[in-house]
């Protein structure tokens, strides 16, 4: 993840275009999966399918092996179809977007929406995957995810999927208290709510603040005091510190978001119950 703060100082997490996260604080961690790792987890995949492919043509050699030949194509046909484009496409579809290779590197397909991925799209992946992997020996699938900025090879072009790292669950401070001397304004302030990348950035800030250096404090409270100004009227009392006005908004906003899911939790209930 890209950092917020100054090179002498601690890094603060925060988000990319490229992140998304839930209401719970979960990070979806959603940068594309390296080009190494991408590479490593397909050498899994080539040699078991491979290894696959020979253990049942060797299976149905023995079987057909007294039958006319064209009995005998066709087993070879099926047992290509079957290896190349069943498995893949079932063991992807029933474990949201994870192959062997995958689940060895810690790497999970999703759509371009971030979103799990359903039968078709692993099944173009498959199909496409059968072409620019065996047919051409994978040199159209590594220049693709080599030019492209997600690292996407033919079959994610086509079927609209790119390969991540697994999800990550970032671990904030505990959150801040509102200071007592800026209490009555804070919450008689007009405040929106801040974008989520700059709240992280905050919180992850005011929990480290005590650790850290206090010209690098007092430079990185300066800096998110004067993001943070843009989204509260009116300003806040005349020398207050960055450190409290930050925890103040913080806090403030913390208040409010508490109170307005109460007031929908008992809506919900009312309604509930009336029926």
């Amino acid at each position: 993840m890209p950092t917020h703060g100054s090179a002498s100082g601690p890094a603060f997490a925060s988000l990319t275009a490229d992140d998304h996260v839930t209401g719970e604080a979960v990070a979806l961690d959603l940068p594309p999966a390296s080009l190494g790792s991408r590479i490593g987890s397909g050498l899994i995949d080539i040699i078991v399918t491979v290894g696959l492919l020979v253990v049942v043509i060797l299976l149905f050699g023995i079987a057909v092996l007294q039958t006319d030949g064209a009995l005998a194509h066709v087993a070879l046909v099926g047992t290509m179809i079957t290896v190349f484009l069943v498995i893949p496409t079932t063991i992807e579809t029933l474990s949201r977007g994870r192959s062997l290779g995958k689940l060895a590197f810690g790497l999970r397909t999703v759509r371009d929406d971030a979103g799990p991925i359903s039968f078709q799209h692993a099944f173009v992946r498959s199909l496409v995957g059968f072409v620019e992997i065996y047919a051409f020996t994978g040199a159209p699938a590594f220049f693709s995810a080599l030019l492209s900025a997600k690292g996407k090879r033919l079959g994610d072009h086509a079927a609209g999927t790119y390969v991540v790292r697994e999800r990550v669950r970032l671990q904030l401070e505990p959150p801040a208290l509102l200071p007592p001397h800026l209490a009555s304004w804070a919450r008689a302030a007009d405040m929106a709510a801040l974008p989520t990348g700059l709240a992280l950035a905050v919180r992850q800030f005011l929990g480290r603040a005590a650790t850290l250096d206090p010209a690098v404090r007092h430079e990185l409270g300066s800096s998110l005091a004067a993001d943070v100004a843009a989204y509260v009227a009116p300003p806040p009392p005349p020398g207050t510190q960055p450190h409290d006005f930050l925890a103040a908004v913080i806090a403030a906003r913390r208040e409010r978001d508490g109170a307005r899911l109460a007031r929908e939790a008992a809506m919900r209930a009312r309604l509930v119950g009336g029926r």
